[in-house]
């Protein structure tokens, strides 16, 4: 396959590519988190357990910025802000799932290892 250049980075495969989407450790949840349907901050904040404010703010801006989720703000007194996905991001559950299934089995074989290994 051909190297593809985008925002002045070359990806030489289209996992790599899709990986720059999705890939790191707090993308996944934000993404789950939202499958549902629009999601308010707070809320969001309570379904990813161990992230941080800052984390959540730089990753909802990130996805945001890569088309992956909207943001909507509601102008009411307080003023409230709700997270959706785009259909862009919609086509990554798939893969997600499947990551995380593949994910599943490799922890199944490891916890099997590590129980022959003390045994």
């Amino acid at each position: 396959m051909q190297d593809f250049i985008h925002d002045k980075r070359v990806y030489y495969s289209p996992i790599e590519f899709a990986m720059s989407y999705i890939g790191g450790t707090w993308k996944i949840p934000v993404i789950r988190a939202l499958a549902n349907g629009p999601v308010r901050y707070g809320d969001l904040k309570n379904t990813i357990p161990h992230i941080t404010d800052k984390m959540l703010n730089t990753q909802l801006r990130d996805l945001e910025k890569k088309g992956m989720l909207t943001r909507t703000i509601f102008r009411e007194k307080p003023p409230r802000v709700e997270y959706a996905l785009t259909e862009r991001a919609m086509q990554s559950l798939p893969a997600i799932e499947a990551l995380e299934a593949y994910g599943r089995e490799l922890m199944a074989q490891e916890s099997e290892r590590i129980t022959e290994r003390t045994s």
